[in-house]
């Protein structure tokens, strides 16, 4: 299992903030790989908010006494003292992202952004910016640069402002075998990740156009085929990066590139950093 998080004064414990209008306690990932299951159950529920995003597999969580699958591209809210009872399975290879927050004025600002507490499940669609947004609030969370409370507030209402366009998208309803044939590509792309992969010739294994199939996956999936595989690829070279000392060599070809110097490219593109900076800065943090 991989997991990554940050958490305001490096603690864990939950508080009710009873002065400030939003302050952000923790903000990470969970991906499973070798544990089989990830359940949490808290009977009474936290003192504070808790917003999970599924970006890969799907969720199982009992909501008002059922039982529901939640798939990726959905968000589910938590408010204060509610029961939270949910897993995820490995076999499905799921991630989430999360982010627990508290405030007095929590309530008027999601009221603000239009997010609905009548319900647990948000239908946000999928996104990378989503994955980007709590990636920097967990990074704020971990570094603690000056500012960082600030920066972890703007971040998140940056996430609201962004699920608020993602759920009230008036574009023209997507037919179901375009979403269909979107969620199976989704699967194939994430197992088949490092192999190579040409659009082409999976559009045309299932009787599409090129066009047409680029077009429907964008609509469904929020980001292209290609850019839905370069995801996959970086997602999995940062957790190699992060937790073996593999070389960046054997790391290129595991995730689909034959080329190293390529993959460096595309890597530094994404992240900023080339791959060796990248865990060489993530050592240090988690060392210090």
């Amino acid at each position: 299992m991989y997991v990554n998080s940050g958490y305001l004064f490096n603690s864990r414990v939950p508080f009710k903030e009873q002065k400030l209008p939003l302050r952000i306690l923790s903000a990470g990932t969970y991906q499973l790989h070798t544990w089989p299951k990830l359940p949490t159950w808290r009977p009474k529920g936290r003192v504070d908010w808790q917003l999970i995003y599924v970006a890969a597999g799907e969720g199982h969580f009992q909501l008002e006494g059922q039982d529901i699958v939640v798939p990726a591209g959905n968000m589910v809210l938590y408010q204060p003292r509610q029961e939270q009872r949910y897993h995820f399975l490995a076999k499905d290879h799921s991630q989430y992202w999360f982010v627990h927050f508290t405030g007095k004025q929590v309530r008027n600002i999601l009221a603000h952004y239009e997010i609905p507490l009548d319900g647990h499940i948000l239908h946000t669609g999928l996104s990378l910016d989503y994955e980007d947004l709590f990636r920097r609030m967990r990074d704020e969370l971990i570094e603690c640069a000056w500012g960082y409370e600030e920066s972890l507030t703007l971040l998140f209402r940056e996430l609201l402002l962004l699920m608020h366009r993602r759920m009230n998208d008036e574009r023209p309803g997507i037919s179901s075998f375009a979403r269909d044939e979107a969620e199976r590509a989704k699967d194939y792309f994430r197992n088949h990740y490092n192999e190579c992969i040409s659009i082409e010739q999976y559009a045309a294994s299932r009787n599409m156009s090129t066009s047409w199939f680029n077009k429907a996956f964008h609509t469904v999936i929020g980001v292209s085929p290609m850019q839905f595989i370069l995801s996959q690829r970086i997602r999995n070279a940062q957790f190699l990066l992060e937790t073996t000392d593999v070389s960046v060599t054997e790391i290129a070809r595991s995730v689909g590139y034959d080329n190293p110097m390529y993959f460096s490219r595309l890597f530094r593109k994404n992240k900023g950093l080339s791959p060796a900076k990248y865990r060489k800065l993530h050592r240090e943090t988690a060392e210090g």
